[in-house]
């Protein structure tokens, strides 16, 4: 059992780790005190979805249906433009921890925010349906072990980051810090767009 549950630990965590714009978002959210529970819920949740959905083969339909990717990609790079902006624009206003709590986004933003950096962005369905899937499939009658682990990677980095983050918001608290941040966020969004929207045909 631990034979295919490790793996999977270690595989699911290797795929997310890495800075990404779903990442930078819940870290930004972390650093906020805004939504984080919500937030954090919401990634781990898509993932589950995702590698269940990878583990009982439904990537040969992403395989099948590249326009769909596409689609996605070129909604997904216009979002991360728009939030880089944003972005850009709040490091331009000095704010402590008690204004940028302040004058956050609501509840029905952060998720939408959240739900776009995760379902718009083709390499999530590349990454996590597509080679998780296949991954967990290599496993015969333990894949489900195999994505059960994956899954559990998902639980622990989404959490760590986000409250990681939220434990370190008040030695963070200084306008410069907030400047730091935001412009952070902001261009990890635009590369992150750059790289979607020249990502090659899948």
């Amino acid at each position: 059992m631990t034979t295919a549950f490790l793996p999977g630990v270690l595989t699911g965590l290797a795929l997310i780790v890495a800075i990404g714009a779903q990442n930078a978002f819940v870290l930004r959210q972390g650093i906020r005190r805004q939504h984080l529970g919500v937030v954090v819920a919401i990634c781990i949740a898509s993932d589950v979805v995702l590698i269940a959905l990878g583990t009982a083969g439904i990537g040969f339909l992403i395989e099948r249906t590249p326009w769909l990717l596409d689609i996605f990609r070129w909604a997904g790079v216009l979002y991360l433009v728009g939030f880089a902006v944003l972005s850009f624009k709040s490091a331009l206003k000095p704010q402590t921890l008690e204004a940028a709590q302040e004058g956050g986004g609501s509840l029905r933003t952060a998720v939408l925010t959240t739900l776009a950096l995760t379902w718009l962005n083709p390499h999530v369905y590349l990454d996590t349906v597509l080679m998780l899937g296949n991954l967990a499939n290599q496993h015969g009658d333990h894949r489900w072990i195999f994505a059960a682990g994956a899954m559990t990677g998902s639980v622990i980095w989404f959490s760590a980051l986000g409250w990681g983050a939220r434990a370190l918001s008040h030695v963070l608290n200084t306008p410069l810090t907030w400047r730091i941040v935001d412009v952070g966020v902001g261009l990890v969004m635009l590369f992150i767009a750059v790289k979607l929207a020249f990502m090659p045909g899948v």
